[in-house]
């Protein structure tokens, strides 16, 4: 790998009033739909992490690259505008199953360039900068030289910490992208309804310390403050022990793990290591058998899935809101 409530909505109206134009002038190069005048809203200029694109037309061929840009898209019922995707981390939402089964898989991981381009996208979106790797030849310039635009989600490219605005504006430019504004304004919405219900459930709770266990055995690879990982343990009504880690994952020595002494280990459930291996792990480790977390057994998880910007926030937010404070009404 390598990821305001008020103002979350409070912005919502805007996402139905986007300027035709925005952010940039510079076309892009696209395969614009043949009845491309007849769109609404179009052309449409947006810049996604230093890069301005001119869309003349919705995209009608996407190709997604990582879980969560496949689930925004399903989310949006974009299902018929994808003609491929590659990467998921782990089960696809129930609910977005039926349509996520009818989409063409081109690979389990990343695809090659000629597997890709063999599926004649006019759009590519990666949720990971890791999709768009330039010694693998799928590069945005690179891509975009065969007239193919990219977008990647802003968690990669935002310098700030990565919160609900950010949400919103990843939710928001897609939608817009694909011609579907007034489904993006319903999606944020909705998200930020069940979002705020779990923090008024917890917002007099004491907030213990979380430590993220990702991965790692030499090293803690965990969530630092610049993803939307540490947003959710806020909203959902903990403090991530490592926010002041200034990426969105990072490796972090074990010493610094047993010196900020979490309350809670929160275990992101990916791959091929399982959360019970993952538990294991940190229980027969003699160095941390007085960390609190540790030593009370005190876990959490949550799907690697929910812990990125996507459509799952909310999932998240609802999931480890429950499990951190299980009698808050």
């Amino acid at each position: 790998m390598s990821r305001s409530r008020a103002a979350l909505r409070a912005l919502v109206p805007f996402a139905l009033l986007l300027p035709l134009a925005a952010c940039g002038t510079s076309p892009g190069p696209g395969k614009p739909a043949a009845d491309a005048a007849a769109a609404p809203g179009f052309p449409y200029t947006v810049v996604n992490c230093g890069v301005s694109t001119t869309y003349q037309a919705p995209p009608q061929r996407a190709v997604t690259m990582n879980q969560h840009a496949t689930e925004v898209l399903l989310a949006l019922g974009l299902e018929d505008r994808i003609t491929g995707s590659a990467y998921l981390d782990d089960a696809v939402l129930p609910a977005y199953r039926p349509a996520y089964d009818k989409i063409k898989v081109l690979a389990e991981e990343y695809p090659s360039k000629e597997v890709l381009l063999g599926a004649d996208p006019d759009f590519v979106y990666g949720g990971y900068s890791s999709a768009f790797d330039k010694a693998q030849g799928r590069d945005r310039e690179g891509l975009g030289r065969t007239g193919i635009n990219t977008r990647l989600n802003i968690e990669y490219c935002t310098p700030g910490p990565v919160g609900l605005d950010e949400l919103k504006t990843e939710i928001t430019e897609v939608a817009r992208t694909f011609g579907v504004p007034e489904r993006g304004a319903r999606l944020i919405e909705e998200e930020q309804r069940r979002i705020d219900a779990v923090t008024a459930r917890v917002k007099d709770r004491a907030r213990p310390a979380v430590f993220v266990y990702d991965s790692g055995e030499g090293s803690a690879f965990t969530s630092g403050g610049k993803g939307i990982g540490t947003e959710i343990i806020s909203l959902a009504g903990g403090a991530n022990v490592f926010a002041d880690l200034d990426d969105t994952f990072g490796d972090v020595a074990w010493e610094k793990v047993i010196e900020r002494k979490p309350e809670v280990v929160l275990i992101y459930d990916y791959g091929g290591t399982t959360v019970e291996a993952k538990k294991q792990r940190l229980m027969n480790d003699p160095a941390l058998a007085e960390v609190p977390a540790v030593k009370n057994k005190r876990f959490v998880v949550l799907p690697l899935s929910s812990a990125v910007l996507g459509v799952r926030v909310a999932d998240a937010v609802e999931s480890l809101g429950g499990q951190l404070h299980p009698d808050a009404a």
